[in-house]
């Protein structure tokens, strides 16, 4: 009798193990299925990144040589990419798709993602829009658009259906606009056309209804200089678009309209460094001047509608317009304090800002190294790190990480007493 009560015990002991482990096992996978839908229902959407300080963003372009025929290999891209992650930038601008590389970037950021769960990227994808005879030996029609910009447009379409978690945003054209883009700019019309037929895909379920659409130009074509800008297309524009994306240049701006920029009378008593970071400071004060322009013809048109800056920058080197017999902007001081001004104030802000740019690139201005086009990234060509990154440096952030081989090291062999040999104040008004 008692030997059958210790059986029946050990039984009823091990029913009750068992039933205990069949609990906790459906409790773990009821908890997996909830943290997998947690997970699809919080998907990033452009309206989560843009404005949002946790999200930097930057203009990116992969090219190692003087000509886009020879393409970035994935390897390369994916060593660019996760130097721009250990930076904290979490979005990329890309600026057309019927080239090669933009197929490979996303393919990259997916391989990044399939590596590291927590790896994010997210791309900000370009449709380049031309007029018709768009670099060509004839004559721009500017009053027409070209027959490629329909292919192109298909492209983002396919590559945003393809990437949905991936592609946030898609920018109509860039700087097609705007008139001193003699070589290719379109009338407002033909961006609105593009936007519209993107916007109607999203309505008819054809693209995610969270992908958000804009064209990205000059502040001058959102209606923030000249009133020539000013059409009814644009207002259609500017209320067709879920945010305006807007470029601003004080670095160009040294040259073409340069008060802001020469020493004034009351400064020229200051020390050299003195003068340069003086200027650096209205330059900052240019680049807010040129988003409140916009902003305010925005604003009277759509006061809801949100103004991001799709690209700024500040070139490094030139031995033109902007160099040492120009207006003396280009140095890695410079653009060193630029780039922090603009992180710092849009941070603060809420204004996405889409830095340009990441790595230099030889390709823009081939036939001349040493053109300011060439330089205006954050990384030479071959990995250093410019002074705008030495802080990064010294916190180490890129240890591990390379470009093309080459372990991340600052320019100058980190000298600054090097790197201000080559600072020059402005020219005096």
């Amino acid at each position: 009798m008692k030997n059958q009560l210790l059986f029946y015990i050990e039984s009823t002991l091990k029913c009750i193990a068992l039933l205990a482990v069949i609990f906790l096992i459906y409790s773990f996978k009821m908890q997996l299925q909830k943290n997998n839908h947690t997970t699809k229902r919080k998907q990033v959407t452009a309206k989560d990144i843009l404005g949002n300080p946790n999200y930097l963003a930057i203009s990116y372009g992969g090219y190692r040589k003087n000509t886009r025929d020879i393409q970035p290999t994935i390897a390369e891209i994916i060593q660019d990419l996760k130097l721009l992650a250990a930076l904290k930038i979490k979005v990329i601008r890309t600026y057309n798709v019927h080239l090669e590389e933009v197929s490979t970037v996303l393919k990259a950021i997916e391989f990044l993602k399939k590596e590291d769960k927590n790896f994010e990227m997210y791309v900000m994808l370009g449709a380049w829009i031309d007029c018709k005879n768009a670099w060509t030996n004839l004559e721009p029609n500017h009053n027409e658009e070209s027959e490629r910009n329909a292919e192109e447009i298909d492209q983002a379409v396919q590559l945003a259906k393809q990437y949905p978690e991936i592609i946030k945003i898609i920018a109509v054209g860039n700087e097609a606009m705007v008139k001193w883009a003699t070589s290719y700019y379109v009338q407002p019309s033909v961006i609105l056309k593009w936007v519209n037929h993107l916007q109607n895909l999203k309505k008819n379920k054809k693209l995610p209804k969270d992908l958000w659409i804009t064209s990205s130009d000059d502040f001058a074509s959102w209606g923030g200089g000249d009133e020539s800008y000013k059409t009814n297309d644009l207002e259609a524009l500017i209320n067709a678009v879920d945010y305006v994306s807007m470029h601003t240049y004080p670095y160009h701006n040294s040259y073409y309209h340069s008060d802001f920029w020469r020493v004034p009378q009351e400064d020229l008593a200051l020390s050299d460094i003195e003068k340069v970071n003086f200027a650096m400071n209205r330059s900052l004060e240019f680049a807010k001047m040129q988003y409140n322009a916009v902003k305010n013809y925005v604003h009277s048109i759509n006061p809801n509608k949100r103004i991001h800056i799709g690209e700024t920058g500040w070139a490094s080197s030139s031995d033109g317009l902007y160099g040492n017999d120009g207006s003396k902007a280009s140095d890695e001081y410079k653009q060193a304090l630029y780039y922090d001004a603009m992180r710092t104030w849009t941070n603060k802000e809420g204004i996405s800002c889409f830095f340009f740019e990441a790595f230099d690139e030889i390709w823009k201005d081939s036939n001349n190294p040493s053109g300011s086009e060439n330089h205006f990234g954050l990384f030479t060509l071959d990995g250093k790190a410019k002074y705008a990154l030495w802080k990064n440096i010294d916190k180490n952030t890129f240890n591990g990480l390379n470009r093309d081989g080459n372990s991340i090291s600052k320019t100058y062999d980190g000298s600054f007493s090097e790197l201000m040999k080559t600072v020059v104040t402005p020219p005096r008004k």
